[in-house]
């Protein structure tokens, strides 16, 4: 998708403040912080949101999963725990269609969500 600001973020044609990358994923800090820890870890092939990942890209989805958890730890996150967020679709909240994992922590965080 050529018009997908994450897929640019991915190919490096828009700066991020990277966290870690290798060749099937990139965690980055959000540029709108909702919490004093908040980054995102997407794929680096486009995928558009949760409901399209399909069996076949399952084990992908969990390598993104375990690689939050591991930068969460990474980030002091362990302690007081961490929320880990897929938003879907316009009813889901997603505002980029590109599968993306939220990582929000470093504050009590309410529920339900705004």
């Amino acid at each position: 998708m050529t018009d997908c600001i994450f897929c640019k973020i991915a190919k490096g044609e828009i700066p991020s403040k990277k966290i870690y990358e290798d060749d099937e994923m990139l965690a980055f800090y959000d540029t709108s912080p909702q919490a004093p820890v908040h980054f995102l870890v997407i794929p680096q092939t486009h995928i558009e949101n949760i409901m399209e990942v399909g069996v076949e890209n399952s084990p992908l989805l969990g390598r993104l999963l375990i690689r939050a958890e591991v930068l969460a730890r990474r980030l002091g996150c362990e302690e007081k725990g961490a929320r880990f967020v897929i938003n879907c679709k316009e009813h889901g909240g997603q505002t980029v269609d590109h599968l993306h994992i939220h990582v929000l922590a470093g504050r009590p965080l309410g529920w339900p969500p705004g």
